[in-house]
């Protein structure tokens, strides 16, 4: 392995951070589920790295960026705890939507799979500490030691944090999760069937103890609270469908086949839909417009 070199000049510095951009945007992204925090925890990174007396002096930048980024989101995510409890109705990350149909990079489309919107939706649950753990260790590979630097405890300490926080997500996610092909598919059907009413088919894709969440950010109408069960969430996808839709597109929502729809009030919609064994399980409906302002050029 290549040992890194350290930069030597400013354009140097600007360039070894920009190859380094898009990992740490993700990286704060699943440590926070916001793009928008994501983006400042970034710049920050970047200004703190400027003011240095001397940035030639850190023997590794990657894995100073990475530290670095991970406390900013870290403490962002903390900051963000209290308003997310005060949300009007369910709180929902803000969905990577990408064109179905893009030439992606393989390793931001498998990366983006790794941190779909059901894993989201579970971090939430787990404290500031326990997600960055399982983010920086589970999906970034990053080691105990430099975990524990990041969340100020021992790398004991960061295991167990891990740990607890491992078999949360491992009780939250899909057994059975499907391949993209058999996601797009039920994707289709699901569309079609809210699409014609047919209740009865709708139902047999929904599971049985199936969730339905809906975030409109206290800005555009949603459920206010949570519905489960096949029957109750079939009929408040018929009620929403029936407002009709202008615009209905297969999208990716964190690298996996979902729905963005444009209703005929001019609404944004993004549909993820959380499949196991076969069976929708859980459909997490993002209506906030702040959360969706990289839409534009889809619908």
């Amino acid at each position: 392995m290549t040992e890194p070199r350290p930069v030597t000049s400013a354009a140097s510095l600007a360039d070894a951070f920009e190859a380094q951009r898009p990992r740490l945007q993700r990286l704060a992204y699943a440590a926070t589920g916001s793009v928008a925090e994501a983006e400042d925890c970034v710049q920050e990174a970047w200004l703190r790295l400027t003011r240095l007396p001397d940035p030639s002096t850190i023997a590794d930048l990657p894995a100073w960026l990475t530290t670095t980024v991970s406390r900013l989101a870290l403490d962002a995510l903390g900051s963000a705890r209290a308003r997310r409890e005060r949300a009007a109705g369910p709180w929902l990350p803000e969905p990577l939507v990408a064109d179905l149909r893009a030439p992606d990079p393989a390793d931001q489309v498998s990366l983006d799979e790794l941190v779909s919107m059901a894993l989201l939706v579970v971090l939430e649950r787990l404290s500031p500490a326990e997600r960055t753990a399982f983010v920086l260790h589970d999906v970034f590979d990053v080691d105990f030691e430099e975990i524990a630097e990041v969340v100020g405890r021992t790398p004991s300490a960061v295991r167990q944090l891990a740990s607890r926080a491992r078999k949360h997500v491992r009780d939250g996610q899909p057994r059975f999760p499907p391949t993209r092909s058999e996601q797009a598919e039920i994707v289709t059907a699901f569309a079609a069937a809210c699409a014609n009413g047919d209740i009865d088919q709708l139902t047999r894709l929904l599971d049985p103890g199936v969730t339905w969440r809906a975030d409109g950010g206290g800005k555009v109408t949603a459920a206010p609270v949570l519905a489960q069960g096949a029957p109750d969430v079939a009929q408040v996808l018929l009620d929403f469908a029936s407002r009709g839709a202008a615009q209905v597109r297969m999208v990716l929502v964190n690298g996996t086949p979902g729905l963005a729809v444009r209703d005929a009030g001019q609404v944004l919609s993004v549909i993820a839909l959380t499949v196991d064994d076969g069976r929708i399980t859980a459909i997490d409906i993002i209506r906030d417009p702040d959360k969706l302002t990289t839409l534009s050029g889809l619908l």
